[in-house]
C-alpha cells in the first residue's frame, strides 16, 4: 500500500512538471480547469499550455501577499523548504506565483493554492482513480470534496486528515505532524479587534449541517451571507451522522403505507428526553419535520428508505435508499448547493469574539484566520451553529466525571467554542449536564456503528453469547445495559440478508471493524463466545420473530427479520460520548435568550450548540431533523432581521 501512495506522489510531481508550463491568470470563475494525472503525464504540455487556471474570486481584504517570501531563505533553503512546496521550487523550478497566482494572494481557506492543485493533478474523484487499489483509498471518503491542503502541506508536513479519527497506515509524502487548528481560548480574545472590516448581511458561525442550512436559507431569502468554519474542512458532526432523520407524516411514509403524525413524534421526543425537553421546541421539531423533509427533497436530497429508530413508536427514521450514511450524503448535497448558489464559505476561519454594541445588539464577529490573522466581519444578524462539545474531554468530565476516559464518536472540532462566544454575549444555557453516550461505537476506534444496523434487524449479544436487552430501546438505556455486561462491551450479530439491506455495513468491513464467518459455530470461535449459547440465542430470536413476542420487550412490529443465512457478521461495540443535549437557550424563532429571559437582538442559534430540544436523552434521528428545522428557522429569521436593521 505504501508503494502505491509513493508511486502516486511521483505521478503527481510528473503531472505538475507539465502543468506548470501554463501561464495562470486570475478570474472570477469558480470552476477550475481540470485534467487527470494520466492525461497530464501523457500529454505533457501541449494542451496545458493553452489552459488558464480559473481561480476563485477572493476579497483581497482578507488575504496576505506571499510573493515577498520568494527571497526568504527559510522557504528556499531552510526548514520550510523541506516539504512539498520546497520540492516543487528546488527540484522543478516552480515559483511562488505558479501556486499562489500572479498577485500572490493567500486567503485563510487557501482557495488559490487548491485551485492550482486541482488544475494540475485533477479533482479528488480523478485522483481517487489512481489510488483505488489501496486498502483505504485516501481520496474518496464520506468527507466528500475537501481541500487538497487539508492533508497536503506546502510549507509544513503532510498528514492524512482521516487519521484524526482513524488509524490508517497509508504513507504520504513529506509526512509529519500536521496539527489541527489551535485550541481556542475564547476569554483570551476579550479585547480582540481589528481595523480590517468586512461587511455582510448575515454571518453564520460553524459550517456543519445547521450552518449550511441556515446560510442556504438566508440566501434563499435574498440577503448576502458569509459562512465561517474554524476547521480545515466543513461538515462538522453532521457529516458523521450514520443513521437517519426523523420526520412524521412525510410523503415517503405515505408511499410505504406508514401511518405517523407530528403529535406521536412529539410524544416520543418528550418521553425519550425524560420529559425535561422544552415542549415548545419539541413541538416545533415534530410539527415542521415533514416540511423539512420536503425542503430537503427540493434541494436534491432524497431520504426515501424508512425504518425504525430507537424510542420511536412508528417507522420515521428516513435515510438514503440503499442504506448509505445520511450525514455525508446530506452534507455533500449542502456543499453542492453552496457552490451552485455561490455561498461564501471560509475554512480555517474561527470566530473568536462576538461584536456587541452598547444596546446589547450583536453586529458581527472577530475572525482569527489561519493566515490573515484577525479581522472583523460586521453583519446585521449572526447565526451561531458551532456544534457541541463531545470532543472536549475536559468539558465533558466537568459535567459528567464518570465519563472520564470514554472515547467519542465526534470529529475533533466539537470542542464547544461557540458556547464560550455565547457566554460573552450574555446568553443563558440549559441542560448542560445532559450528555449522551451512544451505545454502539466500534471497539478500538471512534467510528459510530449506526443505529440503523439494529433498526434493520441485528441482535445484540454479550460475551456469554446471550441477548440481554431490547436493541431498539433508547440510547441511554441500551448504553447502560451494555456497561452492565462483562467487559462493558457487546456484539451486534447479523446475517447476510441484513448485511445486504444496509450499505454502510460494507464500510465497516472496509475499516476492519466487522468479522464474518459462514456459520454461527465459526463466528462464535472468532469472537470468543460459547457457540452453544450463540446458536440458542439466534434460534430463540427467530422464534420471537415468528410469534411477535420477545422476552426483552422488543415491539412486535420491529420483529421483522430472522437471522438464517450465512455468512454471519459480528461487530464489537461499546458506549462512547456522542452528543451534548445542553447548550444555548433559544426560543421557537431560534433567537438566543439572555440570562434575563429576553432575546439578544440580531443573534440566532441552531443545532447542537443549543439546548432544550432533546431534554435528558436525544432519540436517534432527531439530530438531523433538528439541524434542518431549526437551521431553516434561524436562517429565515436572520435574513428578515437583516432586512430591517438600519445600515
Amino acid at each position: 500500500m505504501g508503494k502505491k501512495i509513493l508511486l502516486l506522489s511521483c505521478i503527481l510531481i510528473f503531472a505538475f512538471s507539465a502543468c506548470k508550463k501554463s501561464q495562470p491568470v486570475d478570474t472570477t470563475d469558480n470552476n477550475s480547469a481540470v485534467q487527470t494525472e494520466e492525461q497530464a503525464a501523457d500529454n505533457q504540455s501541449s494542451e496545458l499550455d493553452k489552459e488558464e487556471v480559473a481561480l476563485p474570486n477572493i476579497n483581497p481584504l482578507i488575504t496576505i501577499n506571499v510573493l515577498d517570501k520568494e527571497k526568504d531563505k527559510q522557504f528556499t533553503a531552510g526548514e520550510k523548504s523541506k516539504f512539498l512546496a520546497g520540492k516543487h521550487m528546488n527540484e522543478m523550478g516552480v515559483t511562488c506565483a505558479q501556486c499562489h497566482g500572479e498577485k500572490g494572494l493567500l486567503d485563510d481557506a487557501e482557495s488559490t493554492v487548491n485551485a492550482y492543485c486541482i488544475s494540475c493533478h485533477g479533482n479528488l474523484n480523478e485522483v481517487a482513480e489512481l489510488t483505488k487499489g489501496s486498502e483505504i483509498n485516501p481520496h474518496t471518503s464520506h468527507l466528500g470534496n475537501i481541500n487538497c491542503t487539508a492533508c497536503h502541506g506546502g510549507h509544513e508536513p503532510s498528514a492524512m486528515y482521516c487519521n484524526n479519527c482513524h488509524s490508517f497506515t497509508n504513507e504520504i509524502s513529506f509526512a509529519g505532524n500536521k496539527p489541527l487548528p489551535k485550541k481556542l481560548d475564547i476569554p483570551s480574545y476579550k479585547n480582540a479587534k481589528s481595523d480590517i472590516v468586512e461587511e455582510t448581511d448575515v454571518l453564520v458561525i460553524g459550517a456543519g449541517g445547521s450552518g449550511f442550512i441556515s446560510a442556504l436559507t438566508a440566501l434563499e431569502n435574498g440577503v448576502n451571507v458569509i459562512l465561517v468554519e474554524k476547521m480545515p474542512i466543513t461538515g462538522g458532526n453532521s457529516q458523521l451522522a450514520a443513521g437517519g432523520m426523523n420526520a412524521a407524516g412525510t410523503e415517503y411514509q405515505k408511499n410505504l403505507g406508514i401511518k405517523d403524525d407530528a403529535e406521536t413524534m412529539f410524544q416520543d421526543t418528550m418521553k425519550g428526553g425524560k420529559n425535561i425537553s422544552d415542549p415548545d421546541l419539541a413541538h416545533v421539531l415534530a410539527n415542521n419535520s415533514a416540511d423539512s423533509m420536503k425542503w430537503l427533497t427540493s434541494i436534491g436530497a432524497k431520504l426515501s428508505a424508512v425504518n425504525f429508530g430507537g424510542g420511536a413508536t412508528n417507522k420515521r427514521f428516513h435515510a438514503p435508499e440503499g442504506g448509505a450514511a445520511v450525514g455525508s450524503y446530506l452534507v455533500n448535497v449542502y456543499k453542492d448547493n453552496a457552490v451552485q448558489n455561490k455561498l461564501d464559505v471560509r475554512v480555517n476561519s474561527p470566530a473568536v469574539k462576538l461584536l456587541i454594541n452598547d444596546k446589547g445588539e450583536v453586529y458581527g464577529a472577530v475572525i482569527d484566520g489561519k493566515h490573515k490573522g484577525m479581522y472583523e466581519i460586521h453583519a446585521k444578524a449572526v447565526v451561531l451553529t458551532s456544534g457541541g462539545f463531545s470532543a472536549n474531554a475536559d468539558r465533558v468530565v466537568s459535567y459528567k466525571p464518570n465519563y472520564k476516559g470514554m472515547t467519542t464518536s465526534n470529529q475533533p472540532g466539537a470542542t464547544g467554542d461557540g458556547l464560550d462566544l455565547a457566554k460573552e454575549a450574555g446568553a443563558a444555557f440549559v441542560d448542560m449536564e445532559q450528555i449522551q453516550i451512544h451505545p454502539s461505537i466500534a471497539v478500538g476506534s471512534s467510528t459510530l456503528i449506526t443505529e440503523a444496523v439494529r433498526g434493520v434487524g441485528a441482535v445484540m449479544i454479550n460475551h456469554e453469547g446471550n441477548r440481554f436487552f431490547d436493541e431498539l430501546s433508547t440510547r441511554d438505556k441500551v448504553s447502560a445495559a451494555i456497561l452492565a455486561q462483562k467487559g462493558k462491551t457487546a456484539y451486534l450479530v447479523l446475517d447476510d440478508n441484513i448485511r445486504k439491506d444496509l450499505k454502510q455495513i460494507e464500510g465497516y468491513f472496509h475499516l476492519n471493524l466487522a468479522k464474518k464467518a459462514d456459520t454461527l459455530d465459526e463466528l462464535a470461535k472468532i469472537i470468543n463466545v460459547p457457540a452453544k449459547n450463540l446458536k440458542a440465542t439466534i434460534e430463540e430470536y427467530n422464534k420471537a420473530v415468528e410469534t411477535k413476542k420477545d422476552k426483552f420487550g422488543k415491539k412486535a412490529d420491529t420483529l421483522e427479520k430472522k437471522l438464517t443465512k450465512g455468512p454471519y457478521v459480528a461487530i464489537e461495540i461499546a458506549p462512547g460520548v456522542h452528543y451534548t443535549m445542553g447548550g444555548v437557550k433559544i426560543n421557537t424563532d431560534a433567537q438566543v435568550i439572555d440570562t434575563k429571559g429576553k432575546p439578544i437582538p440580531n443573534f440566532y442559534a441552531a443545532g447542537e450548540v443549543t439546548g432544550g430540544v432533546h431534554g435528558a436523552n436525544r432519540l436517534g434521528g432527531n439530530s438531523i431533523s433538528e439541524t434542518v428545522t431549526f437551521g431553516r428557522i434561524a436562517g429565515e429569521q436572520a435574513a428578515q432581521a437583516a432586512k430591517t436593521v438600519s445600515k
